[in-house]
């Protein structure tokens, strides 16, 4: 410890206090994932936690965090998936754990939260009426005209407004209007030479959070921090990932890249301001042959390169360097502001068209990349051109098929992002790992290959439950019901959730693992029950899920983001019904890709991948049933497959240890005794 640093009190006695201030109840499993996260950030070891809900994992990671703080001087980072979370730790967790610690530390804890730059207005676009990017013909007139006026209310929110934050916008507005307002972290000038340096929101948050104990942030950010040249969170050297079973899914989303007419006519909008028509056209004409090419191509993965996609690619890479090389030197106009901000927007689209496409040409093989641009690139522009030069190899590419006015989209991503956490994220830094779920098939050993770690490197911990599971729930599997087919929500299904749903008399939470299937046990049941029924898609979801806790009797069925976003204590859910094990579809690119690179090379690709996909979100989907210690109730999995094929011990090790049967009649009569009693 620094001598000019007085002694601390231990993590423990800072725990007790922060509880009783808190006027909670101090948990076993709680403390000793507090002393689990000290002895981690104190040994330098990364540290994997297990913390059932209701243990209070944001007080057992916050309380060390905060004292590590204190005792080093420099911030620690904590990393959310969700803006829920986020919320609550800076709306709530973090100012009462701050009243709480204030007198048994040498200052009163200090918290900040750090978006990305795209979520903070930009002083300098606004001021100089920098042209929109969008192409209004791609828009319905009705719509131009809410954009107009969700346009308008941005401006006026703009000159009251203290930090700059979208958020802040009550109701929000659109992607298309607020990109008007803001700059990615690559567009953006710099404070040094941006007229609006002094006053810029993004880097006043970044000067709030250099001064903070803990900073809050996401996931996204976390690993653009982590893989980017630049620094985006102040130095810190403990970072806490909550919600860390989605830390893959979140990465993965920042390092795909992807190639449209859109992405290809943006960047052509912007270049054509700046340099000479015929370069601009001939960006122009690429985009052409892509659309054309990809409107009529089959969508899916792509595994070896069309002759016809291959030409493609390159014209429109070498067409993207001609425009990169027309602009010029990239501070070219570094005392003209105004001229420098639409530059610097050039330069961004028109890397990213660059880069994409080299890297989708990369990912079939050296022969496939060869070419103009890569031959007769020099200097600092080529260099911001050709990308990194350590090419990642191992990605997959595909094509997703458009929808509206969304045009057909070429995607490429890494088929694993373990080397990159781990060279990026856990090299030089101590990482605390946790979520409700991360022991799947009852090991961490699944999630920890997939962050990259190795054997050595790492711990692992569960702390439990406070939850009494076998006394407080049931799993039942209906072991007497088909296996799910292909061909929408069988007749037997739909008969047993009737059935359920009566028992119960509502009380249901219905996940579904597609939305054809949610809307059509809607639709079935809407005529069958006397209970209402609400369906994903019929109001914002946050409003379905407040409906759903306020009336006991209602139901809520829906898809992915109610697996993972639905709390609701007391007797509004007592019955969570799973239609069927949520493997990723066979047809899923990136999951169909990284299943068979794991077989390649001497793996299980269906266990790797598909099951422990699938164990993840199983495990996800029952934790929305006890989320208080007086909470009772049933988890209804439909899918018989969970109780009889090779594989189901590997999925039923990874859910809570509730009481099983495959027994309909005994599952109905709880239902109705709960029912009965509450």
């Amino acid at each position: 410890m620094p001598k000019d640093r007085p002694e601390l009190p231990p993590v423990e006695e800072l725990l007790t206090a922060a509880v009783t201030a808190l006027g909670g109840v101090e948990r076993p499993g709680q403390v000793k994932m507090a002393q689990a996260v000290r002895d981690a950030v104190e040994s330098e070891e990364h540290l994997a936690v297990q913390a059932g809900t209701g243990t209070g994992k944001s007080l057992a990671y916050l309380v060390p965090a905060i004292r590590h703080a204190a005792e080093k001087g420099e911030a620690v980072v904590v990393s959310t998936a969700t803006i829920a979370l986020q919320r609550q730790l800076v709306d709530r967790d973090l100012p009462r754990l701050a009243d709480a610690l204030e007198g048994l530390l040498p200052h009163r804890p200090e918290f900040a939260i750090l978006k990305g730059r795209r979520n903070y207005l930009c002083r300098h676009k606004m001021a100089a009426g920098m042209p929109e990017d969008e192409d209004d013909q791609l828009f319905d007139p009705r719509e131009v005209s809410a954009t107009g006026r969700m346009v308008q209310r941005i401006q006026e929110w703009a000159n009251e407004t203290e930090t700059g934050d979208r958020d802040e916008i009550v109701p929000g507005v659109s992607d298309q209007a607020w990109r008007q307002f803001s700059v990615t972290a690559r567009e953006c000038l710099g404070a040094q030479r941006c007229p609006s340096g002094a006053d810029c929101f993004a880097e006043l948050a970044r000067e709030r959070a250099g001064e903070a104990d803990v900073v809050v942030t996401n996931h996204a950010l976390l690993a653009i921090d982590a893989m980017e040249d630049f620094a985006v969170l102040p130095e810190h050297d403990v970072v806490v990932v909550d919600e860390a079973h989605e830390l893959v899914d979140r990465v993965t989303s920042v390092v795909t890249g992807e190639l449209s007419e859109s992405t290809v006519g943006l960047a052509v909008r912007r270049a054509g301001r700046l340099i000479e028509q015929g370069v601009a056209d001939r960006l122009q004409e690429a985009g052409e042959d892509l659309r054309a090419l990809l409107a009529v191509a089959p969508p899916g993965r792509v595994d070896t390169l069309p002759q016809s996609l291959g030409m493609t690619l390159a014209l429109v890479r070498d067409a993207a360097f001609a425009c990169i090389t027309a602009l010029g030197p990239r501070n070219k106009d570094k005392d003209d502001p105004e001229n420098a901000g639409l530059r610097k927007a050039a330069f961004t689209a028109l890397d990213e068209v660059h880069d994409t496409a080299q890297r989708m040409l990369d990912a079939f093989g050296p022969a496939a990349g060869a070419g103009e641009a890569a031959g007769d690139a020099t200097g600092e522009d080529a260099a911001g051109a050709a990308g990194d030069e350590e090419v990642h190899r191992a990605e997959v590419v595909w094509l997703e098929e458009g929808r509206g006015r969304i045009p057909p989209t070429l995607r490429v991503a890494p088929l694993s992002v373990g080397g990159m956490l781990r060279d990026k994220l856990f090299g030089d830094r101590t990482v605390v790992l946790t979520s409700a779920t991360l022991a799947l098939g009852g090991t961490f050993d699944s999630l920890a290959r997939l962050w990259g770690l190795r054997t050595g490197e790492w711990t692992g911990l569960d702390v439990g439950s406070p939850f009494d599971h076998p006394r407080r729930g049931i799993l039942y599997v209906a072991t007497h019901l088909p296996q799910p087919g292909r061909d929408g929500l069988p007749e037997a299904y739909v008969d047993e959730i009737a059935e359920l749903i009566e028992a119960a008399g509502g009380r249901t939470l219905g996940l579904f693992s597609s939305m054809r299937a949610a809307k059509a046990a809607t639709e079935a049941l809407r005529e069958r029950l006397d209970v209402p029924l609400l369906c994903q898609g019929d109001d914002s979801t946050s409003q379905l899920v407040k409906q759903f806790a306020g009336d006991a009797a209602t139901c809520l069925f829906g898809t992915l983001s109610l697996w993972q976003g639905v709390d609701v204590p007391g007797p509004s859910l007592t019955l969570v019904i799973i239609d069927r094990i949520p493997f990723p579809r066979p047809d899923d690119p990136l999951a169909s890709a990284r299943q068979r690179h794991v077989a390649a090379t001497g793996g299980n690709g269906f266990m790797a991948v598909a099951a422990t996909h699938a164990a993840l979100l199983l495990a996800q989907g029952a934790g929305r049933l006890l989320r208080s210690m007086d909470d009772r109730g049933v988890v209804a999995v439909l899918d018989p497959r969970l109780a009889t094929a090779r594989y189901s011990g590997f999925l039923l090790n990874s859910l809570p240890p509730f009481w099983r049967t495959t027994d309909p009649a005994k599952v109905r009569d709880a239902l109705r005794r709960l029912t009965a009693g509450s």
